[in-house]
């Protein structure tokens, strides 16, 4: 199977080209066309976050708006782990097909995860009109953090493999701390994101997307290698 496809591979590799330039243009043009796809995924977040004033009673439904984003993630990094396998020039027919593919199976759980987070943002913002509720910031705060952690994993499931919603849901649970790594770097990544929108704007973190799914699919490899360590049949 595979001496067959080298001829192949070699035609690839010919019109892609072998010097450093050739490869480093492939990559700038690939990302080029990710980021396209991913501001045409994202539009209603887009819309959504154009019309909302920048007012802290508005956080809630931003967090809603952002839901469209996490399909548009998943997709992404799926569409990076199967370029990295392939010298194909047209590398949008990955992204499109991840995200048909895994529309219906990531909005069964970031629905509900945006869902949540919202509510728990709603009570973030109105903890000082209740007695004491400032005691409870702490722990609103941990919950957000475990929620968007737990999200961050259910992203790589679900972008990599077919497991079931529920045995998807406590294997992100179980990977949280072993793969502490990527869960401290899915937190930072939103802290980030946070301060560009908050110290620049919204555009300026539209314009680097492509940058936020390649560093996704960077962080994920060791989860990618554990999960199917772990979790799956390799026979």
């Amino acid at each position: 199977m595979s001496v067959g496809h080298q001829p192949h591979r070699a035609v690839m590799a010919d019109e892609i080209g072998r010097g450093p330039l050739s490869r480093a243009a492939t990559v700038v043009y690939r990302m080029l066309v990710l980021e396209l796809q991913l501001l045409l995924a994202i539009l209603p977040t887009i819309g959504a976050v154009m019309l909302l004033d920048r007012d802290p009673s508005n956080l809630p439904l931003f967090v809603l708006a952002l839901l469209p984003i996490v399909p548009a993630l998943v997709a992404g990094v799926s569409a990076l782990r199967d370029a990295a396998r392939s010298d194909d020039l047209a590398p949008g027919r990955y992204f499109f097909r991840a995200y048909r593919r895994d529309l219906g199976a990531t909005l069964a759980w970031a629905a509900p995860a945006s869902f949540v987070l919202a509510i728990l943002t709603f009570n973030l913002i109105h903890l000082d009109d209740v007695d004491g509720g400032a005691a409870l910031r702490p722990v609103v705060l941990l919950l957000a953090a475990l929620i968007i952690v737990w999200a961050g994993h259910m992203l790589v499931l679900t972008a990599g493999f077919r497991f079931r919603a529920r045995d998807a849901a406590r294997i992100a649970l179980a990977e949280i701390v072993p793969r502490w790594s990527y869960s401290l770097g899915v937190l930072s990544l939103v802290v980030v994101a946070a301060f560009v929108v908050l110290l620049a704007s919204e555009v300026v973190l539209l314009l680097v997307l492509w940058a936020v799914v390649g560093l996704l699919a960077l962080m994920a490899r060791p989860v990618f290698h554990d999960v199917t360590e772990r979790f799956t049949d390799r026979r």
